[in-house]
């Protein structure tokens, strides 16, 4: 399934854009959702010395699962496709990675 086909069938489930603070509604789920990943590592760190090898890696996709749905529905709320949203960051990574700037902090570096 290439991006685009995913947020179509994302937003399949989705509710209607004019809906009162639905962007809101949006971001505050995206947060939670990325919050909940932390909370596992949170666990493996506590419980299991950093042993990420015993993450739930079903568990953890579908995490991840949802923090797509909420990136990919956003995107649609802002008429941004979601191949789009993967392109330009792979360009920015790349051009990152050209200029050697991986490291260190801010967006425009």
């Amino acid at each position: 399934m290439n991006l685009d086909d995913y947020q179509q069938q994302a937003l399949r489930t989705a509710s209607p854009k004019d809906k009162k603070d639905e962007v809101f509604h949006l971001l505050l789920g995206l947060a939670g959702e990325v919050g909940e990943i932390a909370e596992k590592a949170k666990k493996i760190v506590r419980d299991k010395a950093s042993d990420f090898s015993q993450l739930d890696r079903e568990d953890l996709t579908k995490e991840l699962g949802d923090v797509l749905w909420y990136i990919a529905v956003l995107g649609d709320h802002f008429d941004i496709k979601l191949e789009a949203i993967g392109t330009k960051n792979i360009e920015k990574l790349a051009s990152r990675l050209e200029r050697g700037t991986l490291s260190g902090s801010g967006d425009n570096r």
